[in-house]
């Protein structure tokens, strides 16, 4: 699952949180940041208490995880022209090395996706009630 897919499944204050904490995620790079107070503003809150309980949760470590996966992929790119070039040179440990993290990260990435897949079926249970 991808992370914007994953935010689209949660109440929109939280992704709208979510945003918020990492702004690299905005789609709209040419606006400043907001200020903590602004983005309290933007969804009519008067403190960060219920943000901060939030970050607690399973959804939240779920979210960071498919964050850093999407990270991860352009990190790949530079560690792989590093890890390439020593190669090059005969280094082997640094290949093995890339390539234990990228399963490690992959089997997280399953870890975060399968949290939301359960939460799509959870929500999805096909019961009708009777009027």
């Amino acid at each position: 699952m991808e992370l914007n897919e994953a935010l689209k499944q949660i109440k929109f204050e939280y992704a709208l949180y979510f945003k918020y904490k990492f702004p690299d995620l905005r789609f709209d790079q040419s606006e400043p940041v907001k200020t903590e107070k602004e983005f309290l503003k933007s969804v009519q809150r008067k403190s960060m208490n219920s943000f901060k309980r939030w970050e607690r949760t399973q959804e939240y470590k779920a979210l960071v995880t498919l964050y850093l996966s999407t990270k991860a992929i352009k990190d790949y790119e530079e560690i792989y022209q590093i890890v390439s070039e020593q190669a090059k040179k005969g280094e082997e440990k640094s290949i093995k090395l890339f390539i234990a993290l990228q399963k490690d990260i992959q089997s997280q990435s399953k870890l975060a996706t399968s949290y939301f897949n359960q939460v799509d079926e959870v929500e999805d249970d096909d019961l009708e009630l009777e009027v």
